[in-house]
């Protein structure tokens, strides 16, 4: 085999020991779950609005970052539910580059996995703790899901994962809403086969055992936008392609259909100051259509401390080093004019 075994790992259940939860942080995390449950089984019509960096590089700049949600929630929170992003693993078109704090903890360090963990439940447990807030991941890694699993409100599986079949197995186990993002091609069949397989149960192998799962319920569609065959991003947010996936929903045997919509990715060209306009163009589709208003609940954006992004290693403090974000003062002003809005 043409692999190096450098160390073993700690499990799962020996991390969580180490780093345990309180009773409070546990509470807190229960009632942020049923809040985002109700949004998707329709019996809150709040706005979901998953919202921060690109990539969680510093835990202290992303901890900043999350802090100064807490007052904007207070304001909005009859019509918005804030659920932060902390993306701790970054997938990479083709392998290279930075590739989240599970893999270096410190950016312009060599990758440490087992500091990684560490960091990343570190990171997510003082976001529960400082400001009250559960927040969301990226599941790029089934297996190491475990590390993760008593804190996470919310958890996504990206372009390029939604088509694998550990991924939606995995999904089918998880207690949490799912979103299954549509794949680079645009392919709606995909995205869809994957929700239906997420909401199903299975028996399959997982970290070496054999474990049934009951399916998720809560297991939904993310838009994103996609790449045509020549390359460029395409986006699928407009009013037809909503319409186009409420009919897709009514022919299949699903529970709770829901979309998020990704504002960035292929949707704004990478292009993180459109997101506002995207969003204001979905909330009039919602105002237009009663069906895309019902399976339309909520967004993610893209957004940090700083406008843009730098390098990795540029010293800009709060400022992505992977996909441009928006920054903090037009990051305020979207998440008021959407509670306005709506």
């Amino acid at each position: 085999m043409n692999m190096e075994f450098e160390k073993k790992l700690a499990l799962p259940i020996e991390v969580k020991e180490s780093y345990a939860l309180s009773w409070e942080m546990e509470q807190n995390i229960g009632a942020k779950r049923r809040q985002i449950e109700d949004i998707f089984e329709g019996k809150s019509d709040k706005l979901l609005l998953i919202i921060g960096p690109c990539s969680a590089d510093n835990e202290e700049s992303v901890i900043d970052y999350i802090s100064r949600l807490c007052p904007l929630q207070e304001k909005v929170q009859d019509k918005i539910l804030i659920v932060p992003r902390i993306y701790t693993n970054k997938p990479r078109t083709n392998g290279g580059g930075y590739k989240g704090m599970l893999h270096q903890p410190d950016p312009t360090g060599k990758s440490d996995l087992f500091k990684g963990l560490i960091a990343t439940r570190h990171m997510h447990m003082r976001a529960v703790s400082e400001t009250g807030f559960a927040c969301a991941d990226e599941m790029l890694y089934p297996e190491n899901y475990q590390y993760l699993d008593d804190l996470l409100a919310y958890v996504a599986v990206g372009a390029r994962s939604v088509e694998d079949q550990q991924h939606r197995l995995t999904a089918s186990g998880i207690d949490v809403p799912v979103g299954m993002k549509n794949p680079t091609s645009g392919d709606y069949s995909v995205m869809m086969n994957a929700i239906y397989a997420a909401q199903s149960g299975h028996t399959f192998i997982y970290r070496g055992w054999e474990v049934h799962s009951k399916g998720n319920p809560h297991t939904h569609a993310i838009l994103r936008g996609y790449t045509n065959k020549h390359g460029q991003s395409q986006p699928n947010y407009h009013y037809e392609d909503l319409e186009r996936l409420c009919d897709t929903y009514d022919g299949m045997d699903l529970v709770n259909p829901a979309v998020i919509i990704d504002t960035n990715h292929a949707n704004s060209n990478k292009n993180p100051f459109e997101q506002p306009r995207i969003i204001n163009e979905v909330l009039n589709s919602a105002r237009h259509d009663k069906r895309v208003k019902a399976i339309v609940k909520g967004f993610m954006v893209e957004s940090y401390i700083e406008d843009g992004c730098q390098k990795v290693g540029g010293g800009v403090y709060g400022q992505s080093i992977t996909d441009p974000c928006l920054g903090w003062e037009k990051t305020e002003k979207l998440i008021l004019d959407i509670a306005d809005y709506i």
